[in-house]
């Protein structure tokens, strides 16, 4: 089994005491290629420093709507330079991680738009894929997508909408991403969407170190997890695990531009 993680934060320091021995464990598991996705400015050097010394990372860079108040006027200009700077480079795959987040009531909404339409032009204008963070937000995400039209698509990192929101996406050329969430007992409607989607549509990821699945609780998250994560989900879904990880693979290298030799 192949697997691709498309959605990890293995920059955080959450990593640092042990960072080496998990990529190896992750890799010994089948999780080969990982995407590390930068959420400000002052971690995207980081995030380069770490995917440069291992060739099957990739790296996205770009201004994450939670970190808002943090963001600075020049970070736009600077994101630019970086996407321009590395554009061509193989290990750059995306713009992201990128988005709108209603669930955080503090944060402006006029604010995160223009933030979110800027860094769309940018995806559009270095014809990179974007990593979209959708938090209660998908009527305005959708509805600025429709005005953009990125031409790579991109992933809907943590996909937890209804089925007419995932065939809206998917119209839009997206992905939707699939972690731990799914795992969950409670998630009722998230397990039936779910249960509808094609198989062309999905890609797994962790959002190490961020959102455990249920057979890891209050435990930091890892690449390591991916392939029972993949199981797990396999069972909602209703197909054998192996037949979902290769779709999963598939589809991630659609979205990159990676080879998928087979697969």
């Amino acid at each position: 089994m192949e697997l691709i993680d498309s959605h990890t934060h293995l920059d955080f320091p959450d990593f640092d005491a042990d960072r080496g021995a998990l990529l190896a464990d992750s890799r010994a598991r089948g999780v080969g290629r990982m995407v590390v996705l930068g959420v400000y400015q002052g971690n995207w050097q980081r995030v380069w420093d770490l995917v440069q010394g291992d060739p099957q990372l990739y790296a996205a860079f770009g201004l994450h709507p939670v970190y808002l108040d943090d963001h600075q006027p020049a970070d736009l200009q600077h994101l630019g330079d970086w996407l321009a700077r590395l554009a061509g480079h193989p290990q750059l795959c995306a713009v992201g991680e990128i988005g709108l987040d209603y669930f955080l009531q503090q944060l402006d909404r006029e604010r995160q738009q223009a933030l979110f339409e800027a860094q769309l032009q940018l995806a559009v204008d270095f014809q990179l894929p974007a990593l979209l963070h959708v938090r209660r937000s998908h009527a305005a995400v959708i509805a600025t997508l429709k005005r953009f039209k990125l031409q790579r698509g991109g992933i809907i990192h943590a996909f937890a909408g209804s089925r007419e929101e995932a065939r809206e996406y998917l119209k839009l050329g997206f992905k939707l991403g699939l972690g731990g969430a799914a795992t969950w007992p409670q998630a009722l409607r998230l397990r039936k969407v779910l249960a509808e989607l094609p198989l062309e549509a999905l890609v797994l990821e962790t959002d190490a170190p961020d959102m455990a699945p249920a057979m890891y609780p209050n435990q930091r998250n890892s690449p390591q997890h991916l392939p029972e994560i993949c199981a797990a989900l396999a069972t909602i879904i209703g197909v054998d695990a192996e037949h979902l990880a290769s779709a999963s693979t598939r589809n991630a290298c659609a979205v990159f531009g990676w080879p998928s030799a087979g697969l």
